[in-house]
C-alpha cells in the first residue's frame, strides 16, 4: 500500500501529501463547498432554467469549477434545460462532450484531410523509392 508522493496542489500550489486527488485537503473542501453552493441553488425550483454564468454569478462558483461539476456527473443537466457549459473550442454552450457539433465536424474534416495527404506523401514517397530501384538496377545492367 502505497503512503502518498511529495506534490504541489494544482489549485493553489501548497505543498501536500498526495494520495488520490490532485488537490490539497483544503482545497478538497472549498470544492466540495462551491459544489454545495451550486447544487443548493440547482435545487431551487425558481432556478433550474439558470444558464451556467448565471449560476456562477449567484453562487461566486467559477464557470471552470461548474463546467468540472457536470462533466464529473455531480451536476446534472437533465433536470436543468438551459444548463450547458463552453465547448472548447468556440465557447458555444453544450450539454455533453468538450466539443459542439459544428467543431467536432471541423476537426473530423481536418483529420480526413490529413490523412488524405498522409497517404499521397506515402504513396510519392513509395514511387520515387521504386523509381531509384528501378535507376540502379538499370546502372548496374549497363556496367
Amino acid at each position: 500500500m502505497s503512503l502518498g508522493k511529495l506534490a504541489n496542489c494544482s489549485r493553489c500550489d501548497a505543498l501536500f501529501v498526495q494520495t488520490v486527488r490532485d488537490i490539497c485537503p483544503n482545497c478538497y473542501q472549498q470544492v466540495e463547498q462551491e459544489y454545495e453552493k451550486c447544487a443548493r441553488f440547482l435545487r431551487k425550483r425558481e432556478n433550474r432554467g439558470a444558464t451556467i454564468h448565471q449560476v456562477s454569478e449567484a453562487t461566486g462558483v467559477s464557470v471552470k469549477q461548474i463546467t468540472r461539476f457536470i462533466k464529473e456527473g455531480r451536476i446534472s443537466v437533465e433536470g436543468n434545460p438551459n444548463l450547458g457549459y463552453p465547448c472548447e473550442i468556440c465557447g458555444i454552450l453544450i450539454r455533453t462532450g468538450n466539443m459542439c457539433d459544428a467543431c467536432m465536424k471541423g476537426l473530423k474534416h481536418e483529420i480526413t484531410q490529413q490523412l488524405e495527404v498522409d497517404q499521397r506523401l506515402e504513396q510519392d514517397a513509395r514511387a520515387r523509392q521504386a523509381e531509384a530501384a528501378a535507376y540502379r538496377r538499370k546502372q548496374n545492367r549497363d556496367e
